[in-house]
């Protein structure tokens, strides 16, 4: 097995002592956006030769302080920060900023043991993403400096959380930008990876070894429970349904049918068993599909719902494909008005971070134009909240859901 990053440079529980210095060529914007990434772009010189994940002092072009944070020569984020103040990186440093992340989700969290605990910069932790199901933390550390410290973390999680089990799930391909390798497995604690896991009524089982993430979509939480709001005595079409979470919320709420498309074969089987598992199942029906190739097909046949469900997985993955992506949401969600009965709710998500609310928003009224019909916006919602966004980190805010009513 190839050592870890953390038992190649293990961290003392003392203070760290800042291993360079690096002097900033550009700072006016940084500083008016308070921006926590530094690109290599800013940096002018760096003073030693610090490795990856080595904590470093910031410094601006005329030599006074800026910021100390996590630094990584390979990575095109130079340097992560920590704290524009002069403090010291002990073990009191990583306990308070967990800690502060604990008790905000025991304040936000509600009906539901399934929820992000840390988010990353949103949480002032660069590069850590921490999922609580039930009584398991799952863990990806996305940067070297995170990924150095991740025993420390995971002995402070433990200790904060009351969690007794931490599974890695380091198989991001993002950490390949970052100079690391792909991991999973047990931190702390071991046995089954399938848990089951509760939001307000639903029951889901959620795989947070192989799952996708980190085996469940909370950030979709509260939108499900408010679409599920419009489903009473509703047929329901869940497009991209993957592993039926608004389906089945729709179902509970009273949904007459659910049917669900997906063209992953593996979280179809869990739809199906959620379905089962919620007494649900003689409600809902899932089959694999081309999305587009169904709905087009669906509607020429005729077929029309009360709702449609559009949930699919991100369109563009850089700024270069927003012009593609922008297409294809425009396309998908024609084909979605086409299928909803008058008065009936489409709800449409993108989860595309470089594909902006207003971009979002005209393609879908780009695609009710060419539907030829009206539609009225009834909510514009995002990310559950234990999924803040940091108002210097545009980054942290990514997914879009929109609840429509179909005139």
């Amino acid at each position: 097995m190839t050592p870890s990053s953390s038992d190649k440079y293990p961290v003392a529980k003392s203070q760290e002592i800042p291993s360079a210095r690096v002097t900033l060529a550009r700072a006016k914007e940084l500083v008016a956006s308070g921006h926590y990434w530094i690109y290599a772009g800013f940096v002018q010189s760096v003073s030693g030769a610090p490795e990856a994940g080595d904590l470093v002092d910031v410094l601006l072009p005329d030599g006074r302080f800026y910021a100390r944070g996590l630094y990584n020569p390979a990575s095109k984020i130079r340097v992560r920060i920590l704290s524009f103040e002069d403090e010291p990186i002990t073990e009191s440093f990583w306990s308070d900023r967990i800690a502060r992340a604990v008790r905000f989700r025991r304040l936000v969290v509600s009906g539901s043991n399934a929820y992000r605990l840390v988010y990353g910069e949103a949480d002032l932790l660069p590069g850590l993403i921490v999922d609580r199901y039930d009584d398991v933390l799952v863990m990806q550390t996305l940067s070297a400096g995170i990924d150095r410290r991740k025993e420390l973390l995971a002995e402070l999680l433990c200790r904060e959380s009351g969690a007794k089990r931490i599974f890695l799930r380091n198989d991001a391909k993002s950490r390949a930008l970052e100079g690391l390798p792909l991991e999973t497995r047990f931190l702390r604690g071991n046995g089954v990876t399938t848990v089951e896991v509760c939001e307000e009524q639903a029951r889901f089982l959620v795989d947070f070894a192989r799952g996708q993430k980190t085996g469940w979509f909370c950030d979709q939480r509260q939108n499900r429970l408010e679409a599920a709001k419009l489903a009473p005595k509703a047929d329901v079409l869940e497009v991209f349904c993957h592993t039926g979470a608004f389906g089945i919320h729709a179902a509970l709420a009273g949904a007459r049918t659910v049917e669900g498309l997906d063209v992953g074969e593996e979280a179809l089987s869990f739809a199906r068993r959620h379905a089962a598992l919620n007494k649900v199942e003689d409600r809902c029906v899932y089959r694999q599909a081309d999305a587009f190739e169904e709905m087009r097909r669906l509607e020429r046949s005729g077929r029309r719902y009360d709702m449609v469900l559009l949930d699919p997985p991100a369109f563009a993955r850089s700024k270069q494909a927003v012009p593609r992506a922008l297409a294809g949401y425009k396309d998908v969600n024609l084909l979605g008005l086409r299928l909803t009965k008058p008065e009936g709710f489409l709800v449409s998500s993108s989860c595309s971070h470089h594909v902006s609310e207003q971009e979002f928003w005209r393609a879908i009224c780009a695609a009710a134009r060419d539907a030829k019909r009206e539609v009225r916006l009834l909510e514009q919602r995002g990310q559950s909240n234990d999924h803040p966004v940091l108002s210097s980190m545009p980054e942290t805010r990514y997914l879009k859901c929109f609840i429509l009513q179909v005139l």
